[in-house]
């Protein structure tokens, strides 16, 4: 018989893949189980570990994951990682799927090499993020944190209602959207229901009829970091988007513009936006990735009265759980049919 080897965290939790698998397959091959301690412990996110290299966000050692691995066909997994090494040490396995947007816990060249089929679960979080958006959007520019902050310190800030301190509201705003995939599109949809202008910056797609139609505008960098009285982060990480905030964009941003980030800390040079914020450059920034997680306890903007931070939770919800076991369940389903995936990588 086919064997499945799930191995999942207290996210991702293990039973729901395997609840997905048995609801997907007329014939569920056989399941053993397993859980990851993510995010009750950090995963691993750059490349210090010997016989990682390239492997990034992801958690347990080599020989743990073999061993959860063994003798099994097929792999469902949120964060173990697969290097070259790994590979050569697994020669059954034949199906890898990733709970996640991109597999970038697995060596995907090793992969190809190896004979293995890599799919993936584009868009789990979408949805989640992108009301997580709003909401860091409203907090950041309405003085949500700094009036809690100051209830939790004993001090009423009755200040915060002063017209030169009090938030403005998104239907008076200009909010630039960088990056048009599947979050910054539904970013941009539910944005449109508070009435602001809405720019949106990405050479590489074009609006769709329904935001063309609601006169959002296409424009480039440039002209969003320039008109943007909220600028909120979407993109990749890559070798042109990292570090696309730094001290030239930012200077280009209004003095009383507001930075959000639920996309990749690398989008963002953090000792450029300290250096803003601290000037006054910038009215604030709410940030909910980093470039190194967990941040340093002595990190300079954990210090800044200016800034929301929140420890990578955007696309955490049990929706983007059960989409994502039904995504990848439908994924072993098609392999063991013999059938062509529906998100290869």
């Amino acid at each position: 018989m086919t064997s499945l080897s799930i191995i999942g965290d207290h996210f991702m939790l293990p039973e729901m893949f395997r609840q997905a698998v048995e609801a997907a397959c007329p014939a569920p091959p056989e399941m053993i189980l397993h859980t990851l301690p993510w995010p009750d412990e950090p995963m691993e996110h750059g490349y210090a570990v010997a016989g990682m290299d390239g492997l990034k966000e992801y958690q347990g050692s080599a020989d743990a994951t073999v061993e959860m691995i063994g003798d099994a066909e097929l792999l469902v997994t949120h964060l173990a990682p697969l290097s070259r090494a790994m590979f050569e040490r697994l020669p059954k396995l034949k199906f890898v799927a990733v709970s996640r947007g991109g597999p970038v816990n697995i060596d995907m060249a090793a992969a190809r090499d190896a004979g293995v089929r890599v799919v993936n679960t584009p868009g789990r979080n979408a949805s989640a993020v992108a009301e997580f958006t709003l909401g860091a959007i409203i907090a950041e520019t309405r003085n949500i944190t700094r009036g809690h902050d100051s209830l939790r310190a004993d001090t009423w800030r009755g200040d915060l209602y002063r017209a030169d301190r009090t938030g403005r509201e998104l239907s008076e705003m200009t909010v630039g959207v960088v990056g048009y995939g599947a979050i910054g599109t539904r970013v941009v949809r539910l944005l449109r229901a508070f009435g602001c202008r809405i720019l949106v910056a990405d050479p590489y797609v074009q609006l769709s009829r329904e935001d063309a139609d609601a006169s959002v505008e296409h424009v480039n960098l440039e002209k969003l970091l320039d008109e943007s009285d909220v600028v909120t982060l979407h993109c990749r990480v890559t070798e042109e988007t990292t570090k696309i905030m730094n001290a030239e964009t930012f200077a280009r941003m209004k003095p009383d513009a507001t930075l959000v980030n639920t996309a990749r800390g690398p989008l963002v040079d953090y000792d450029a936006l300290t250096e803003t914020l601290q000037s006054g450059r910038l009215r604030g920034a709410m940030l909910e990735t980093f470039a190194v997680e967990p941040v340093p306890p002595d990190w300079p903007l954990l210090k800044l009265p200016n800034v929301t931070l929140t420890p990578h939770i955007a696309g955490a919800s049990v929706k983007t759980v059960s989409y994502a076991a039904e995504q990848a369940a439908e994924e072993v389903r098609r392999f063991l049919a013999g059938e062509p995936p529906v998100n290869p990588c």
